[in-house]
């Protein structure tokens, strides 16, 4: 086992080692941690990504037992590691582990609560359980946004293997999604599909062009050609 035995305390001293308030307060900035902003009251340690990734490297591999209390961590620094923790063991385990590991990501879902989160992980752990695309519309149609977000992410594992048809059934249940931050993984989602089939974007962009949010469509064109972008920006697809 990675460090010895994987335990909360080792990665909790580990974390703070190497804390840095003037980034923290940066972070906090950063993330929205405001009353009412998406990221209320999460709070930080002042790490880079970077800094916990090298403790993945670390602790791998992370001990199960030791990763539910740091991913329920109210630091966002102990989430992030606990998760990556996880996408450590789904990536590089058994059969058996990559299950256990997605069954307790499942059970994580309230603490996976940040943009950064979700895109660090939903791919690596969700993606490759082959989960159905009525349990992705289910989240999909969640009233929580990091939820939501999970679904979309997730489907970027089969993306990348030139399967997009989940991708494009999430994307067409989020169009009208409220949030700035679905609406932007949306987008993502939707360009990375593009670079790989062309066709199947502007497919979808002809069908629904008309009711994406501006943020979504405009992220989803980004790689186009600059006069095919803006004939998309003004409605009229070329």
């Amino acid at each position: 086992m990675g460090e010895v035995a994987t335990t909360v305390s080792g990665l909790r001293r580990a974390l703070r080692g190497l804390a840095d308030p003037a980034r923290a307060r940066i972070l906090q900035r950063f993330f929205k941690t405001g009353p009412g902003e998406y990221g209320e009251g999460d709070r930080f340690l002042g790490l880079t990504v970077p800094q916990v990734r090298a403790l993945v490297r670390r602790f791998h591999p992370a001990e199960f037992s030791a990763l539910p209390a740091i991913i329920g961590s109210p630091i966002h620094e102990e989430r992030l590691l606990g998760l990556l923790l996880l996408v450590d063991r789904n990536r590089k385990g058994t059969e058996a582990e990559r299950d256990q590991a997605y069954r307790l990501y499942l059970k994580c879902f309230p603490h996976i609560n940040n943009w950064d989160l979700v895109d660090a992980t939903a791919e690596h752990v969700v993606g490759p359980q082959g989960v159905g695309r009525a349990q992705l519309l289910a989240w999909a149609a969640s009233g929580r946004l990091w939820t939501r977000r999970i679904a979309i992410l997730s489907t970027f594992h089969s993306t990348r293997r030139d399967r997009f048809a989940d991708t494009l059934a999430v994307a067409t249940q989020l169009l009208r999604d409220p949030e700035d931050l679905i609406h932007k993984a949306v987008g993502w989602m939707l360009r990375e599909v593009g670079k790989r089939d062309a066709a199947a974007l502007e497919a979808f962009l002809h069908r629904h062009h008309r009711a994406m949010p501006r943020t979504m469509l405009r992220y989803a064109i980004e790689r186009f050609p600059e006069a095919k972008r803006k004939a998309w920006l003004r409605g009229i697809p070329p």
